[in-house]
C-alpha cells in the first residue's frame, strides 16, 4: 500500500507543477512589462513544442496568442520588442527559425494596422534598420523573405539606409555611395541565383544595371517571376525582349498574359490568336469540346480553327453543330471546309499521322438497346443475369469549373460480347427508383456473372454519391478492374486497347454533354464501345496461348484480382 500511496503522491506533485508551469506562461502572456524578449521566444517555442494539433494549427493558435500578448505592456513597445524578439529567434535553431520569424512579422503588420503607436514605431525603426543591416551582412541569420518583409513593414527607402551607415548628409555623392553600399549585396545576390531578392532590392532602392543581360541570366535560370518583375521595372524595351523570349521558347501563355498585362497587342498582334489556338488545341485533345468553344469567345476565327480541329479528331457532328450555330456561309458542305481550313492551317506533321481507332463494327454488337423504361429495363436485367462476361462503364456531364459540385452519372453502359445496353440512369431513377434499385443490384451482386472495369471501383463510388438513397452501387460481387491486370497503366483504357488490341479508342465525345436526350449516335456507340472493349481486352488476355506453368500463372494472376463487397465488408475470391 505504501508503494501506491508513494506513486499517487508523485503523481500529484506533477500535476501540481505542471499546473505551476502552465500558470507562469499563462501570466507571461499576459503580462508582458517584466517578461524580456527572450523569455517570451522561449515561452513561444515551448508552447509549440508540447503542443499536440499538426504545425500549421500551432502556428495559428500561437499568432492569435502573440497578437494578444502584444496589447500588454511589452517594454518599451511592441515594435521594439518584436525586432528584439527577431534576434533572437534564430539562436533557437533552424528548424524554428523560419516559421517562428514569419509568424512575428505578422504579428507587427497586424499591430501597425490594428494598435498603432507612431513612437513606438519610430523608436523601433533605427533597430530594425540595424538588424535589416546584420541580416544582409550574415550577421544574423534570417533567410531572404525576412528581409524584404522587414524593408515592407518599416518601409525602408535609400535614406533610412544611409542614416544607418552614416551617411547623413544625401547630396548625390552620398546617395550614390548608400546605392553602392547596397548593389555590392545585390550582386552577392544575383551570383547566388538569388534573382527574386536581388530584384526587389534594385526596385525599392532604384539602382539601375545592365538590364538586359541580367534578365537573359534570369530566364536562363527558368527565374521567370523574378524576370518579370525586373522587365516590368526596367520598362517597355526590356518587357518586349521578355515577350520575344517567351514566344521563342514557345511559352505562348506567358507571351500573352504580359501583353495583356502591358497593353501590348499593337506590338505583338498575332500572339492573342497564337495563344488561344495553343488553348484550344489542349482542351480539345482533352476532349473538353464545350469548354473550347466557350474560350473562342465566339471569335471567327477561332471558331474557323476549333471546326479544323474537330474534323481532324473526326468528330463530325460537332463540325456540324458549330456551322449552324455560328452560320459559318461557305463551310456548308465539310469538303468545302476541310479545303478552306487547310489552306489556313496546313497540315503538319505532328497532325498528318493520324491515330488508328476501333470501329464498334470490329465487335460484331447485334444491337444496342436505350433503357429507359421498367420492361426495357427488367428485359435487359434478365439478358445480363444469364451472361458469364460483361463489361461496365459509366459517363456524366463533366464540370468546367474548379470546386462547382459534380454532376450526376448520367448512364451506366453493360455490354457482353454480342449486345450493349445503355440505361438512362436520370429518366430510371426519376420514375422507378426501386426497380432500378433491384434490378442492379441483381447484376452487380450476382456470383454468376463477371464484371469487368477500368477503374470501376471510382465510377461505382461516383455512382453511390450521385444516386446515395440506392442500396446497389455499396454491394458487388465478381468485380475484376482490368486497370490492375497491367503494370503500365498510362494512356488509360484507350492507351490499353491500343497495346492489346492494336488500336485505341476515340475519345473526342468522352467529355461531351451526356445530359442532353437524346444522345447522338456517336455517343451512343462510344459509351457502348468503351463497356464492350473491355471484354475483348479479357477474351485476349484469358485465351493467350501460354505453355507449361505459364498457362496456370495467368489463369491464377487474373482471378486473384476479382473483388467482392458485401455488407461493406471487402474480400478477396479466388474462385
Amino acid at each position: 500500500m505504501g508503494y501506491y500511496r508513494q506513486n499517487i503522491k508523485k503523481e500529484k506533485e506533477n500535476g501540481e507543477h505542471l499546473h505551476e508551469n502552465r500558470a507562469i506562461c499563462l501570466h507571461a502572456f499576459s503580462d508582458l512589462s517584466h517578461i524580456c524578449p527572450a523569455t517570451f521566444v522561449y515561452l513561444l517555442k515551448e508552447c509549440y513544442v508540447c503542443g499536440t494539433c499538426k504545425a500549421t494549427p500551432k502556428f495559428r493558435v500561437l499568432q492569435q496568442q502573440v497578437s494578444r500578448a502584444l496589447h500588454n505592456a511589452p517594454q518599451p513597445g511592441p515594435f521594439t520588442f518584436l525586432i528584439h524578439c527577431l534576434y533572437v529567434v534564430p539562436l533557437l535553431g533552424h528548424q524554428y527559425t523560419e516559421g517562428f520569424s514569419h509568424m512575428l512579422l505578422s504579428s507587427l503588420r497586424h499591430c501597425k494596422s490594428q494598435n498603432f503607436s507612431p513612437d513606438d514605431f519610430y523608436r523601433a525603426k533605427p533597430l530594425a534598420l540595424q538588424l535589416i543591416l546584420d541580416i544582409l551582412a550574415c550577421v544574423v541569420g534570417h533567410e531572404e523573405r525576412i528581409l524584404i518583409k522587414l524593408l515592407e513593414a518599416f518601409d525602408v527607402n535609400l535614406e533610412d539606409i544611409g542614416d544607418a551607415i552614416g551617411c547623413f548628409d544625401m547630396t548625390k555623392g552620398r546617395l550614390d555611395r548608400v546605392k553602392a553600399y547596397i548593389e555590392q549585396y545585390v550582386i552577392d545576390f544575383i551570383e547566388s541565383q538569388s534573382y527574386m531578392t536581388a530584384v526587389t532590392l534594385l526596385e525599392r532602392f532604384s539602382i539601375q544595371l545592365s538590364g538586359e543581360s541580367l534578365l537573359l541570366k534570369m530566364i536562363e535560370s527558368n527565374q521567370y517571376k523574378a524576370a518579370e518583375k525586373w522587365a516590368t521595372f526596367m520598362g517597355k524595351p526590356l518587357i518586349c525582349l521578355l515577350v520575344q523570349k517567351y514566344l521563342d521558347m514557345k511559352m505562348l501563355k506567358n507571351a500573352y498574359d504580359i501583353i495583356k498585362r502591358n497593353n501590348l497587342m499593337e506590338e505583338f498582334p498575332d500572339v492573342y490568336h497564337m495563344y488561344k489556338e495553343s488553348l484550344l488545341k489542349k482542351l480539345a485533345e482533352k476532349g473538353l469540346w464545350d469548354l473550347a468553344e466557350l474560350k473562342t469567345n465566339k471569335d471567327q476565327h477561332l471558331v474557323e480553327y476549333l471546326v479544323y480541329l474537330a474534323m481532324e479528331a473526326g468528330y463530325s457532328e460537332k463540325v456540324d453543330e458549330l456551322c449552324e450555330r455560328y452560320c459559318l456561309e461557305g463551310f456548308s458542305k465539310k469538303k468545302e471546309i476541310l479545303i478552306h481550313l487547310l489552306e489556313n492551317y496546313p497540315v503538319t506533321d505532328e497532325t498528318s499521322s493520324r491515330p488508328r481507332y476501333l470501329d464498334l463494327k470490329n465487335f460484331i454488337l447485334d444491337d444496342i438497346v436505350w433503357v429507359d423504361e421498367v420492361n426495357r429495363l427488367l428485359t435487359a436485367t434478365e439478358y445480363i443475369e444469364g451472361c458469364k462476361i460483361v463489361g461496365i462503364d459509366c459517363e456524366w456531364k463533366p464540370n468546367y469549373e474548379k470546386g462547382s459540385k459534380l454532376n450526376k452519372v448520367s448512364i451506366m453502359q453493360i455490354a457482353s460480347e454480342n449486345h450493349a445496353f445503355i440505361f438512362d440512369l436520370i429518366k430510371l431513377y426519376e420514375d422507378e427508383p426501386k426497380a432500378l434499385d433491384s434490378c442492379l443490384r441483381r447484376i452487380l451482386c450476382s456470383s454468376n456473372t463477371l464484371k469487368l472495369g477500368y477503374n470501376l471501383q471510382c465510377d461505382l463510388h461516383q455512382l453511390s454519391h450521385s444516386y446515395g438513397d440506392l442500396e446497389c452501387f455499396r454491394s458487388y460481387e465478381m468485380l475484376l478492374d482490368i486497370q490492375k491486370l497491367f503494370k503500365e497503366r498510362n494512356g488509360g483504357l484507350s492507351g490499353l486497347a491500343e497495346k492489346i488490341l492494336g488500336a485505341g479508342l476515340n475519345k473526342t465525345r468522352r467529355n461531351s454533354n451526356w445530359e442532353q436526350r437524346p444522345l447522338s449516335q456517336n455517343q451512343i456507340e462510344y459509351a457502348a464501345l468503351d463497356a464492350a472493349v473491355l471484354v475483348h481486352i479479357f477474351h485476349h488476355v484469358r485465351d493467350q496461348p501460354q505453355s507449361g506453368d505459364k498457362e496456370e500463372h495467368c489463369k491464377v494472376e487474373w482471378k486473384s484480382h476479382i473483388v467482392s463487397r458485401m455488407n461493406n465488408m471487402r474480400r478477396m475470391n479466388g474462385s
